[in-house]
């Protein structure tokens, strides 16, 4: 039996394992508490406790690794902790590290593929380049996965909009580049079908849009009066969030579609608020 085991079990796993149970996978995940591995217990998977402290984590069946946990200042828990358990695991085919575009650093909204050479400045995007060249060193077939923004049902503008949080940011020459959950999932799926060791993909869609226009767009889709545009320098962003505003960048996705054969379903934001929007009326 193909098990997955996914250290962090957050929305992009949770995303791919809802795609692999319909093929009769046993999946696993951990979360940092007891209370959230009984959260992913009632969703029908098979909860545990990884506190990135201690681990009690048995590997000796798993087939699939996934990879979300963040690494910290002492670099990647899950490495830390397990690595001779990973190397030890007999059954173990593939491993999948989800790290972020966020290692490409600042080109001023110049284009950047997988062939770019990672630049990070941003504290957490150094942890995920170190975490990257440490679980592939690991050898094997491990995967790292460089992510874009992700938007899905539960977390997107148009529920910002109905909510009030949703602030129309507009910077000059700002970009981002976004990626809807699902077609997240389906790219992991491909890769373990037919990712290469080694290889890094990205994962995002084909247009990278300015922030005021996708709220703009999202307004459109509710009937809404869009915000007034703020600036950037008078948002009431929290640090967290002003830092994204720092890295611009414009992303290609060429290994998604060439090597893992992957068509998106939702190629730009539009496609992907479209259907979000239309299934918030059936609900």
């Amino acid at each position: 039996m193909n098990t997955l085991f996914c250290f962090g079990f957050g929305y992009c796993a949770e995303a791919l394992a809802r795609r692999l149970v319909p093929r009769g996978w046993h999946i696993a995940g951990t979360s940092r508490t007891a209370a959230g591995a009984g959260r992913i217990t009632a969703m029908g998977f098979a909860g545990h406790v990884f506190d990135g402290a201690t681990s009690k984590i048995d590997l000796s069946a798993v087939t699939h690794v996934l990879v979300s946990a963040p690494p910290g200042p002492d670099g990647d828990p899950v490495l830390r902790l397990c690595a001779p358990a990973l190397r030890a695991a007999p059954n173990l085919r593939w491993t999948g590290y989800l790290s972020t575009i966020g290692v490409y650093g600042d080109t001023g909204g110049a284009w950047v593929d997988e062939e770019t050479p990672p630049a990070p400045k941003q504290e957490r995007s150094l942890r995920r380049l170190e975490a990257e060249q440490a679980w592939l060193a690991m050898g094997g077939n491990v995967q790292i996965y460089r992510i874009a923004g992700i938007y899905g049902p539960e977390r997107n503008p148009l529920l910002n909009l109905l909510d009030g949080t949703a602030q129309r940011i507009a910077k000059p020459g700002q970009v981002f580049n976004r990626i809807h959950v699902a077609d997240v999932a389906q790219a992991l799926e491909a890769g373990i079908e037919r990712g290469q060791p080694g290889r890094v993909y990205n994962l995002t869609d084909d247009e990278p849009a300015a922030p005021d226009t996708v709220i703009a767009y999202a307004a459109k889709l509710l009937g809404m009066t869009p915000p007034e545009p703020v600036a950037f320098e008078n948002a009431k962003l929290s640090p967290m969030a002003a830092s994204f505003y720092g890295d611009n960048r414009r992303v290609r996705n060429v290994r998604l579609r060439q090597d893992l054969g992957v068509n998106l379903l939702y190629p730009t934001y539009r496609e992907g608020l479209t259907a979000l929007a239309k299934e918030m009326k059936t609900t």
